[in-house]
């Protein structure tokens, strides 16, 4: 009789250890939809609809990929198109979707030494740093920001393994916070400096170019390539981040009155 017992709250110990697993979603995405505040205003929304725990790993952009080509995650939310389209391309990722997007800009600090504009063109604000060898501070991290940073410094023809530059290898918080402590240059995307504002001296010195465009999209892991995915709940996460609820949430996320990101599948009045 014992025996019998204790096989029966085994059975149901794993029948609902195997249910649980099965309510699980795993997203990789980027520290910019984490250090903005965004998913904490979205994610306990769809847990509760959906009765779905999601489980949130937030990197930089090359992580996060690696993360969904390996079949460590169901579904990708990054911010990096080239590297999007390549994980498509090579099958690994299905089901694209723009979400929303906002912009980088170029912060430094108040005194600003490089005497940059406000409104010069972004190639040329990177220049006019390295003229004057100023401090600059980059997230040498394979994330989306890093790879944006890249491809604007290889706009200028300048080599950046100067003394003035620094690859320091951290996510977008830290790369503010050791910019603050230098009172040096960096890049950022715009919704993590305003989330950041209150804890760092460092202002917006160069924005607006349109070069600074920053998209955001979403993508299931190819269920073909790894048969374990949970591809439907991730097409349900997808179908809940572009649906009309989410959009508006988007829109209307703030800090310090400035809105963080624009929703790309519905327009916000």
């Amino acid at each position: 009789m014992i025996f019998k017992q204790a096989l029966l709250i085994t059975l149901l110990s794993i029948g609902l250890s195997t249910a649980s697993a099965q309510d699980v979603l795993r997203l990789s995405t980027t520290t910019s939809t984490e250090n903005s505040g965004l998913l904490k205003l979205l994610n306990p929304l769809f847990e509760k609809v959906y009765n779905i725990r999601l489980d949130v790993i937030a990197v930089g952009t090359g992580k996060a990929l690696r993360l969904a080509e390996n079949g460590d995650v169901d579904v990708v939310l990054v911010h990096a198109p080239a590297a999007e389209l390549k994980f498509i391309h090579d099958g690994f990722g299905i089901d694209r979707a723009a979400v929303m997007h906002n912009d980088f800009v170029l912060i430094g600090s108040k005194s600003n030494p490089a005497k940059i504009k406000k409104h010069q063109s972004i190639v040329s604000a990177l220049n006019t740093i390295a003229q004057h060898q100023q401090a600059f501070i980059s997230r040498g991290d394979d994330s989306g920001t890093h790879k944006k940073e890249l491809s604007l410094w290889q706009a200028t023809h300048i080599k950046t393994d100067n003394k003035w530059y620094f690859s320091v290898g951290q996510g977008m918080g830290a790369t503010l916070n050791i910019a603050d402590e230098k009172q040096a240059y960096t890049l950022t995307d715009r919704g993590t400096f305003l989330a950041f504002k209150d804890k760092i001296s460092l202002v917006i010195i160069n924005e607006g170019d349109d070069a600074l465009f920053n998209p955001y999209h979403i993508m299931a892991v190819n269920p073909a390539k790894h048969t374990h995915v949970r591809y439907q709940l991730a097409k349900k996460y997808i179908d809940f981040i572009t649906g009309v609820e989410a959009q508006a949430l988007i829109g209307a996320y703030k800090r310090h009155g400035e809105q963080l990101f624009y929703p790309d599948v519905m327009k916000i009045r």
